[in-house]
């Protein structure tokens, strides 16, 4: 099997993602990244100007698309958007189950864990709001009006959020598959 070789930035990106998840921004020295991302120590500061906060963004927007993709197909075949919602829950109890652990959102735990920053506060309202979006457009093709769609899609993100912080308490993905219930 042809292995693609992932280019520095992108070891860098997604091993920021890795390591905010599992260990929070705090958490995460520079030289832990460099090492996890088996970069050379200019390459962070060559890629990412100004170092740990450009590389968190660079992270949770890497982490978002990957979410996004993940609605997306979730909702590709759905009838209803209670199908979509089974569908999306189902994959998230899954991704929960493979983790092995108990991490927390990668997007909450770079952004909201990081400096007390506005930038950094607006990226993840920005990403959140894309997730949100993405449900909504699913939630408009299969029928709902558009301030319907999205009071649906907001609720699906609530629930999402909620549940994924219940499961890692109570280290249970069933959390997230009984979440489509609540929606109705």
């Amino acid at each position: 099997m042809n292995k693609r070789v992932l280019s520095t930035k992108d070891r860098l990106i997604r091993s920021a993602a890795n390591l905010f998840r599992v260990r929070g921004y705090h958490g995460v020295g520079l030289n832990d990244l460099l090492a996890h991302a088996n970069a050379p120590k200019g390459s962070l500061y060559h890629h990412f100007p100004d170092g740990k906060p450009d590389l968190a963004k660079a992270a949770a927007v890497w982490a978002s698309d990957e979410m996004l993709r993940l609605i997306a197909v979730s909702f590709e075949e759905a009838r209803t958007f209670e199908d979509g919602m089974t569908t999306l829950c189902h994959k998230l109890a899954k991704l929960f189950d493979l983790a092995g652990r108990w991490d927390g959102c990668p997007i909450s735990s770079t952004l909201f864990e990081g400096p007390d920053n506005e930038d950094f506060r607006a990226c993840a309202e920005q990403l959140f709001n894309g997730w949100i979006a993405e449900g909504a457009e699913a939630a408009e093709r299969l029928g709902d009006a558009p301030e319907a769609a999205r009071r649906k899609s907001e609720r699906m993100f609530i629930m999402v959020q909620g549940g994924w912080t219940l499961a890692r308490a109570r280290r249970s993905s069933d959390v997230l598959r009984e979440l489509p219930r609540l929606l109705t």
